[in-house]
């Protein structure tokens, strides 16, 4: 849209967000907090789809929805207190970004058919195109970027 110094807006057309879109959730680790943490996801996907006109296609949801599973899960099991979801996303990748209170770095484990559990960051590993970790100042961030846009 162009803005004229009368006040009068012209739409030019199709206009496009130029900020990703960003949305944050506090969770307390109480029981339900992972469900509530896929259905703010599921949310966030549905703006991306309509505010950014992202084509996020159900697939690609799909592991979106995964990852926010498998590290807010993590957090959830592993940190003693609350965590954060932030997601971010644009028409090519939605980056989900865990933050909880503990320091503890998280292991991945090698591959192993045999072993029961502990396959969460290698399926977060196989889904993102990155995987980050970080210490921050209470605790750390656990990052991975997940393309939505399909070559």
């Amino acid at each position: 849209m162009i803005e004229h110094l009368d006040g009068a807006v012209i739409p030019t057309g199709f206009d496009v967000p130029v900020e990703p879109l960003r949305r944050t959730a506090h969770y307390t680790g109480a029981p339900g907090c992972i469900a509530e943490a896929r259905s703010f996801t599921t949310f966030f996907l549905e703006q991306l789809r309509t505010e950014w006109c992202a084509d996020v296609d159900r697939m690609a949801g799909e592991e979106v929805l995964l990852v926010v599973s498998e590290l807010v899960t993590n957090a959830d099991r592993h940190s003693n207190g609350p965590y954060i979801l932030e997601l971010e996303g644009t028409d090519g990748a939605v980056t989900v970004s865990v933050y909880d209170s503990s320091p503890a770095v998280p292991r991945r484990f090698p591959r192993d058919p045999q072993r029961v559990g502990r396959h969460g960051l290698e399926i977060v590993h196989a889904l993102a195109s990155s995987v980050t970790v970080e210490r921050v100042p209470v605790g750390k961030r656990v990052r991975a970027v997940v393309a939505v846009r399909r070559a």
